[in-house]
């Protein structure tokens, strides 16, 4: 592409050339979401090989992407994200989030969702679908965790904004944040007994979250998605509260093959969701779907 000089020294010319290309953006899209392999980002994208192929090489080029080979003969390759291009991931979900207000939306601002809304098809949209493999995110407690439980039958994976901040505005009430956490601590003996694991993520700092996790006697893993790895794998719904991004509530229930097998979302009655989060776990680690 062919640039004025003055392009040259602007970021924003120069991102521009890998997410100004509407396959680029896709193909971005579909490796973070796990799709990592040349077919399933044919079968997913619908796109000819050889514009595939092509897009892919530009992307290894610029160094957003690098291949790692899985298969020697004939030889085959994964497409992962560098660090340059897990930095690209908060890009996608700023794309996502003002697609989702201006395109998809009214314009509104708002830390739920509408029934009817492309938010809500989108996350029930998932039942079925697989997250990526050691998917990690940094702990509370300073360990990076896998955002399924490999020890358990049913791993509940719930998100939330944020928990003690003051809000500037306040969409959400942190309160609601703090709620949600208290009671999952008082349901966790039953969530254990039933062999789940319970996984709480935010987008706050994970020193944050370890300050809450001990003034609140936390006992399950909170997980930091600051560099939104997961709310780009899941493509989940966010919003920007006190100048962050923050996650929308939801509660995925998945099984040990990394599966979400159940959706809550939106989250309004957050006691009526924590209940039945335990229900749909305790059936799943018991062998009921």
């Amino acid at each position: 592409m062919r640039m004025h000089n003055a392009d040259e020294s602007c970021g924003i010319a120069q991102a521009a050339l890998i997410v100004g290309d509407w396959w680029n953006v896709l193909v971005l899209r579909e490796i973070a979401r796990g799709h990592v392999r040349f077919d399933a980002l044919a079968a997913e994208l619908g796109l000819s090989r050889k514009v595939l192929t092509e897009r892919l090489g530009r992307l290894v080029v610029s160094g957003v992407l690098h291949r790692s080979p899985y298969q020697r003969r004939p030889a085959r390759y994964e497409y992962l994200l560098t660090e340059a291009g897990v930095g690209l991931l908060p890009l996608l979900v700023a794309m996502q989030d003002w697609g989702d207000r201006w395109m998809l939306g009214d314009g509104s601002a708002t830390a739920t969702a509408a029934d009817d809304g492309a938010e809500h098809a989108r996350m029930h949209s998932l039942a079925g679908t697989t997250l990526p493999v050691e998917l990690e995110l940094p702990g509370s407690d300073g360990i990076p965790r896998d955002a399924v439980a490999r020890d358990a039958a049913a791993t509940v994976l719930f998100t939330y904004p944020a928990t003690g901040i003051q809000w500037e505005e306040p969409l959400l009430a942190a309160a609601g944040c703090t709620l949600e956490n208290r009671l999952f601590r008082d349901f966790w003996p039953a969530f254990r007994e039933a062999g789940a694991a319970v996984h709480g993520v935010s987008t706050q700092l994970p020193h944050e979250q370890a300050a809450f996790a001990r003034a609140e006697s936390v006992p399950y893993p909170l997980l930091s998605d600051t560099h939104l790895r997961l709310a780009a794998a899941l493509r989940l719904p966010t919003f920007r509260g006190a100048g962050q991004v923050r996650l929308k509530r939801s509660v995925l229930v998945l099984d040990r093959q990394r599966t979400v097998r159940h959706v809550l979302f939106p989250v309004g009655d957050i006691p009526h969701a924590v209940e039945r989060a335990l229900r749909l776990a305790t059936a799943l680690a018991a062998g009921h779907s």
